[in-house]
């Protein structure tokens, strides 16, 4: 069974160009499946319909939530289908199998007021401080993902530019705007950058290629470290670190946005989502917006304001 995983895994990142979290995710999910098999004495060539709804069962009575069992049900079906295409079998036993579905609960999100004392958390963290501010302005100005952002070349930071070439998901691309606090930080954190690789070329050490370097194999900072980082930077800033995470930013991003009555279309390209009704949960914000726009406009609302 680690061979089918491994083999669909690698097929994954060949030909769809998945993301190594997705394939990390795919491993894990189909690894948990595999060990419950294991356990039964079935294999992933024996097991029927049964078998992968009763696995369903089981992760839903260890209370595991229902996007997680959604996903697991995703990477099953994924990988008989996967199989069936290369003849490991002769039919895919889980394609029949009506899923839990995922949540549409609403995002959390910050108050410009919120992300505002996070900024200013990020400028007062003393030597790292340039590079913080870039950081949190770059995920405010883009509504980057954390991997976006962390993993971004330094050649996409050059030239002073306005717009920023973001790789996405699936090594798909896109253009974000950046704003003028978002370009003076790079600027600044730019300077800093260049000092530090000019001392380590002239100690005969090679120069990084991203704009946030780290010593670590990835060659940058890592998603875990600065989900670290923004949790200090919520402590510092005196809100809840548990409200507080890199997602939380891109929500505000994206937020704010539609609020201030941008484009959900716009939004959607910016974000880099490939469906516009990923986008709409968050059109929760434009409930009292378009509550007031209707009895400030409205004929009748006027009518009877006069009345």
């Amino acid at each position: 069974m680690t061979r089918w995983v491994q083999t669909f895994v690698a097929a994954q990142a060949a030909e769809l160009d998945a993301a190594q979290n997705t394939q990390l995710a795919y491993a894990r999910d189909l690894a948990d499946f595999a060990d419950w098999l294991a356990d039964k004495g079935l294999h992933f060539d024996t097991a029927t319909q049964d078998h992968v709804e009763s696995y369903l069962i089981d992760c839903d009575a260890q209370g595991l939530a229902r996007a997680t069992r959604a996903r697991r049900l995703s990477a099953i079906r994924q990988l008989y289908r996967f199989a069936f295409e290369e003849g490991w079998r002769a039919d895919n036993p889980a394609i029949r199998i009506k899923g839990p579905g995922k949540s549409r609960s609403l995002p959390k999100t910050l108050t410009v007021q919120e992300v505002g004392r996070l900024l200013q958390a990020a400028r007062d963290t003393g030597p790292d401080a340039t590079r913080n501010t870039c950081l949190m302005e770059l995920l405010y100005a883009t509504g980057m993902r954390v991997t976006e952002l962390v993993s971004l070349p330094v050649s996409a930071a050059r030239g002073d530019p306005r717009m920023l070439l973001v790789l996405g998901k699936g090594g798909k691309e896109r253009l974000v705007p950046l704003s003028p606090p978002a370009r003076m930080a790079v600027r600044d954190w730019l300077q800093v950058w260049d000092a530090e690789q000019d001392a380590r070329r002239a100690q005969g050490k090679p120069v990084s290629k991203f704009l946030f370097p780290a010593r670590g194999k990835a060659g940058h900072m890592t998603r875990q470290r600065f989900f670290t980082l923004i949790k200090e930077l919520a402590a510092t800033a005196g809100l809840a670190h548990t409200d507080v995470t890199p997602h939380t930013m891109r929500h505000a991003f994206a937020t704010h946005l539609l609020a201030g009555g941008a484009d959900l279309r716009a939004i959607q390209i910016m974000l880099g989502h490939a469906d516009v009704a990923t986008t709409e949960i968050y059109t929760h914000v434009l409930d009292e917006a378009l509550s007031e726009l209707v009895l400030n406009h409205h004929p009748l609302a006027q009518a009877g304001k006069t009345t």
